[in-house]
């Protein structure tokens, strides 16, 4: 079982699509055999939200447009049904509606880049050429998009960068 919190604090409500994602996180999540039950909480939020988290867990003080959260070691519970926290992803819609010419395309987007925070909880990164080949493939996998429509380089974060995105792992809280 999989268990998605969405927290939207924008005045943007149509900007994802909640059962969408849950579908995409459980395709992830088999692809990755992650069989057992498991929670996500994502926050939708804006550039000024995204930056104060950027600089404090990143020293970065920049927005971006995805940031994940890694959950340290799940700790075992004796109530099976209690799901193992994944983490969190957080997601500025400032960006995302920047970069998005319409509601078709800003729908595609977050579930771009709520793929890329999920693949980060389960352990993928992209310092390398050979690690971010790895993750781009996962994301085309996933979202069952051409490898170019998942990976681009951006302006201002190099080759680093997966599409558009200022993302890299971060540390656990």
């Amino acid at each position: 079982m999989l268990s998605l919190a969405v927290r939207n604090t924008t005045p943007h409500p149509n900007t994802y699509a909640k059962e969408d994602l849950r579908v995409l996180a459980r395709r992830v999540c088999a692809g990755e055999r992650i069989t057992d039950n498991v929670e996500i909480s994502l926050w939708l939020c804006n550039d000024d939200q995204i930056r104060e988290l950027n600089l404090k867990y990143r020293n970065e003080d920049e927005p971006t447009d995805v940031l994940s959260f890694p959950q340290e070691e799940a700790s075992t519970s004796k109530d099976e049904t209690e799901p193992r926290l994944l983490g969190d992803i957080v997601i500025s819609l400032d960006t995302v509606l920047a970069r998005s010419p319409n509601p078709k395309a800003i729908r595609q987007e977050v579930r771009l880049l709520f793929c890329h925070g999920l693949l980060h909880l389960l352990g993928y990164d992209h310092p390398d050429e050979k690690q971010r080949q790895v993750m781009a493939m996962k994301q085309a996998e996933y979202l069952r998009l051409p490898l170019e429509s998942v990976w681009i380089q951006h302006h201002g974060h190099g080759a680093d960068s997966p599409r558009k995105r200022g993302t890299k792992k971060l540390g656990r809280r």
